[in-house]
Formats: structure tokens, sequence, C-alpha cells
């Protein structure tokens, strides 16, 4: 009897590790914009 309990609880465990495993993680908070174009610190673009 203790074997089917064991194995009830293997599979329980598999299943609980295999639902949290593939769960997706969470997110990460977004990256600073890059700088565009115009934001070089030179106003009108000219070297």
């Amino acid at each position: 009897m203790w074997v089917l309990m064991l194995e009830a609880f293997v599979a329980l465990f598999l299943l609980v590790f295999i639902v949290w495993w593939t769960l997706p993680s969470k997110k990460k908070p977004p990256a600073r914009p890059l700088p565009g174009p115009d934001a070089g610190g030179k106003e009108d673009g000219q070297p």
C-alpha cells in the first residue's frame, strides 16, 4: 500500500515541477530606450 502512496506522491511532485518549470518567468522591467540620432549632443547634426 505504501508503494502506491509513494508512486502517487512522485507523480504529483513531477506534475507540479513540470508545470512550475514551464511557467513564464516574470517580465523584466523595460530597458531605457536607446538615444535617437538627434540625441548625440550636437544640435544641427554637423561634425
